[in-house]
């Protein structure tokens, strides 16, 4: 039954031990405005970090959990392997795919300053990290994907296996190259154990750069195809996770 009550992300440090939770004004126009709830209606509270928790609304300003706050009525581990999207943001449907990512189960989201972006007037990291939790509310996920503030490409490949975590696949997606790459599904298939991260990164339009490419082979990243087509960037980073997803599921069952 919990699953069919509509969810609300509320921050952790916003939960109290009481169980009764202040509404912020945004949180009110959704249930009363847009949900048409009221007065001792119910619907399900997230708070990002794999708990759920049904409420009951007590007025247009307050709700209050049906469970106590140690005992959620749904409590989820953290996925693993965690899968990391590292994109290049780009001037059209970046936001169209900081959504999607979520809906696909990336569990972090690192936008990337690359030599050929060509938009960093209009990073907006505000306004991603409202869409990644609209997504993750209606989606339905228990965990909140870490959105990560905009990093330079250089400063991501350099430091990933010490920032990202521990043991970490870094898979560099790129196209006509004159190697011959496996599929990343093919790399995939090929990891023997479990790592703790998967961390894909797709470029801007345009692709990558030769110095871009050549810092991530020296970094340690593996090289591989996403297909026989030119995808769009967004389309790449949709492909990309696509694949991380099921291979997840498929080999995990997560």
């Amino acid at each position: 039954m919990a699953r069919e009550l509509r969810r609300v992300l509320v921050a952790p440090e916003r939960l109290t031990s009481d169980g009764v939770l202040h509404l912020l004004a945004e949180e009110q126009r959704y249930l009363f405005k847009v949900l048409r709830l009221g007065p001792g209606d119910h619907f399900a509270v997230i708070n990002g970090c794999g708990a759920l928790w049904s409420a009951e609304l007590l007025s247009s300003e307050q709700a209050r959990l049906l469970q106590p706050l140690d005992a959620p009525l749904e409590q989820q581990a953290p996925p693993r392997p965690s899968l990391v999207l590292a994109a290049a943001v780009v001037k059209r449907d970046f936001e169209v795919v900081i959504r999607m990512a979520v809906e696909l189960g990336v569990d972090r989201f690192i936008p990337l300053l690359c030599e050929r972006t060509a938009v960093q007037g209009q990073l907006r990291l505000e306004r991603w990290r409202s869409i990644a939790s609209e997504a993750a509310e209606q989606c339905e996920r228990l965990w909140m994907p870490q959105l990560d503030p905009p990093l330079p490409l250089p400063d991501l490949l350099r430091a990933v296996r010490s920032e990202v975590g521990q043991p970490t696949s870094a898979f560099w997606a790129t196209t006509r190259s004159s190697l011959s790459l496996p599929s990343l599904e093919t790399a995939l298939t090929s990891l023997d154990e479990q790592p703790s991260v998967v961390v894909v990164a797709c470029g801007p339009e345009g692709g990558w750069c030769p110095q871009e490419e050549q810092l991530a082979l020296s970094a340690g990243w593996q090289p591989v195809d996403l297909g026989p087509r030119i995808l769009r960037s967004s389309t790449a980073c949709v492909s990309a996770l696509s694949a991380l997803s099921s291979w997840r599921a498929s080999r995990w069952g997560i």
